[in-house]
Formats: C-alpha cells, sequence, structure tokens
C-alpha cells in the first residue's frame, strides 16, 4: 500500500506543511476509514451507506470525538491538534458552527499527520476508537 501511495517524504518536510494541509489528507482517511468499516460490517445499499457515513464525518460528530479523544492523546499529538485547531480556515462552515469546524479540522489534521509520518499503528489505534 505504502508504494501505491508513494509516501516518502521526510518527516521533517511533513512536519512544515500547512495544518490544513495534514486536514485536507486526513478528511479523506477518515471517510475511507469510515466507508470500509461500513461496509464491512453491515449489508446496507449505497445510498444507506451515505447516510450512514454522514453522521461519523460531519463537523460536529468529529469535534466531539475529539473532545473524547484529548485525554488520551501524546504530547506531540496535541500539539498537531491544536495547530490544526489554530489553522486561519476561510472556509465558512455550512452545516456546523465555527467552533465545531475549528475542532474538526484539527481532528482531520492529527488523521492527515499520523498518515503522512507513517504511524499506522498510531493511526489505526485511533481511528478503532471512533467507530465506539
Amino acid at each position: 500500500m505504502e508504494e501505491i501511495m508513494n509516501l516518502n517524504r521526510p518527516e521533517e518536510e511533513i512536519n512544515l506543511l500547512s495544518p490544513l494541509t495534514w486536514a485536507y489528507v486526513g478528511d479523506c482517511v477518515y471517510e475511507l476509514y469510515i466507508r470500509t468499516n461500513l461496509v464491512n460490517r453491515t449489508n446496507l445499499k449505497p445510498h444507506k451507506l451515505h447516510i450512514e457515513t454522514i453522521k461519523y464525518v460531519k463537523a460536529k460528530s468529529q469535534a466531539e470525538l475529539l473532545k473524547r479523544l484529548q485525554d488520551e492523546l501524546k504530547e506531540e499529538e496535541k500539539e498537531i491538534v491544536r495547530r490544526g485547531r489554530n489553522a486561519e480556515n476561510h472556509h465558512l462552515p455550512k452545516n456546523s458552527n465555527v467552533i465545531e469546524y475549528s475542532y474538526a479540522t484539527a481532528f482531520e489534521a492529527l488523521i492527515g499527520y499520523l498518515y503522512l509520518t507513517k504511524r499506522f499503528s498510531r493511526l489505526e489505534e485511533i481511528l478503532k476508537k471512533c467507530m465506539n
């Protein structure tokens, strides 16, 4: 899988990326995880899969999840979250408030950062808690 995704950027470079770039990748990784998990656990048709997926990937759900995970995060992860939350985002959320949206962005930044830095076991550990 690593070969397909070509994850060969040095961690020093990843650390210099914008937290919004981490969130951009994290959004995709998280949604793929949720979709795959639902396909594996259910026999829902595509439209119902989409409806169920939205429950997990909407900003409010991600913000709540991050708040639940906060005490379990390592210091470095808390710093990634802080940077993601404080990133200057000019996008106005449609279905959430600005605070929820900033926490959702922070959650996605953490997921993206862990993915890009190839910390797959920690990423998996966090993602598994998302479905509980």
